[in-house]
């Protein structure tokens, strides 16, 4: 059996690029929620020594010395993208795990084929239909097939494509001496550095371990992926993706919120959010959990923080039943006096819809016309942008004082009408 883990290179920054050809070769960074950290880099900005996940006052100096095209995060933009990535790459594979948002499984067992060829017609085809550089990785596991790909990736010679089966063995055991443990997809850096305290610091010297002591310190988990590196395959590719187990909505706001009206307008959205989700994955939702909380990194301010959950009194998927139990949950830990910097919403005890027992006392009729209600709100929303139609106790957008920071965002160039680019000839 073959694996192929494809994974877009900078996939954040290489989405900004696609609609502005002027950033290649320059480095650039985008930031997270707010413009807080780093959530993408590109090779140049990492060269910089910008760290992932670094906050952006902690090198604003060094942007403007060398200058750095620092940008806001546009989910809209790269989930579009990423859509359309997995498209192409589906074509490849009866079965496709996409794993995130940026990379996925194919399984190519069947396919009889020279994958170094094969992976360099994927990249080809990528770049030419849209625009993004990608890294292909092959090998008989997921494990492997990942470590692959992170060769294929940091090793230039490889030109983005490694089959490390094909590859000679002696190359195969050069790859496992050179490469940290820590590269290997499940050894987190907590584990990572226990294994190093063992005078474990490669992915060669990893599987030269006991099995014995692996599993009595780390449980299954490490053991199955020493097995993994071994050539034997404990992971499927998962071609139908796992019911979720919970859905969450969440924001730090762009100025403190110190009113429970503005409260009231961010839970709103994040319940509208979060219920078009719901309705799209098929489930409904039994529990509400709201939670609000102040800045844990202000001194100079009062700290709160609480959360509550309320039960439904049959699941539902309907966004105006979720949004009256958030609403009462948040009027049970509001509290006056405080600057709130968080807030969200989380449904849990999801199921099917229709999965369980029918409430005797419902409106049959009235349930129907709620439901049509919901599938007329998503498609507009499909359709014309998200937050297009939303719950009156959300406010008008441009009054939303609190709506998240995103001083350098860049147009909306695949979702939005109002910010298509304009040809002129």
């Amino acid at each position: 059996m073959t694996i192929a883990l494809v994974d877009a290179n900078n996939f954040y920054v290489s989405c900004e690029r696609i609609f502005n050809p002027a950033l290649e070769g320059r480095p650039v960074v985008v930031l997270s929620n707010n413009d807080g950290c780093v959530v993408a880099r590109s090779n140049e900005a990492k060269a910089l020594g910008i760290r992932m996940g670094q906050p952006f006052f902690q090198w604003r100096e060094l942007a403007q010395r060398h200058g750095v095209t620092v940008l806001s995060s546009i989910y809209a933009l790269y989930a579009d993208l990423s859509r359309r990535l997995m498209g192409v790459l589906a074509a490849d594979s009866p079965m496709q795990e996409v794993y995130s948002i940026d990379e996925c499984f194919l399984d190519l067992r069947g396919i009889s084929a020279d994958y170094a060829v094969l992976g360099q017609d994927m990249r080809r085809r990528v770049r030419r239909w849209l625009g993004l550089h990608v890294s292909v990785g092959f090998a008989s596991t997921k494990t492997l097939a990942k470590l692959a790909n992170h060769c294929a990736k940091k090793r230039p010679e490889m030109e983005g494509v490694c089959a490390s089966d094909a590859l000679p063995a002696a190359a195969q055991a050069r790859l496992l001496d050179e490469t940290p443990v820590g590269e290997v997809w499940g050894i987190g850096a907590r584990s990572a550095a226990v294994l190093e305290a063992q005078g474990v610091r490669t992915v060669a010297e990893f599987m030269r371990m006991d099995p014995g002591f692996l599993r009595r310190r780390f449980g299954v988990t490490v053991p199955r992926i020493r097995r993994e590196l071994q050539g034997e395959a404990c992971l499927a590719v998962e071609g139908l993706a796992t019911p979720r187990q919970q859905i969450q909505s969440t924001r730090s706001f762009g100025l403190p919120v110190e009113g429970i009206a503005e409260l009231r307008e961010a839970l709103t959205l994040f319940v509208a959010r979060a219920g078009e989700r719901l309705r799209t994955a098929g489930q409904e939702t039994g529990l509400v959990t709201v939670f609000i909380r102040t800045s844990p990194f202000r001194r100079d301010a009062p700290a709160y923080g609480r959360s509550a959950t309320v039960a439904l009194v049959s699941p539902s998927s309907d966004t105006f039943v979720i949004l009256a139990a958030a609403l009462q949950g948040l009027k049970d830990i509001y509290r006056p006096g405080y600057a709130y910097a968080k807030a969200g919403v989380q449904l849990g005890a999801l199921q099917s819809s229709g999965a369980g027992s029918e409430d005797f006392f419902a409106d049959s009729a009235r349930e129907e016309r709620r439901e049509r209600l919901m599938g007329v709100l998503d498609a507009i929303n499909r359709r014309y942008g998200k937050d297009t139609l939303s719950p009156g106790v959300a406010g008008m957008r441009a009054q939303r004082a609190w709506a998240m920071r995103q001083e350098n965002k860049s147009p909306s160039y695949t979702t939005s009408w109002a910010e298509l680019p304009v040809a002129r000839a």
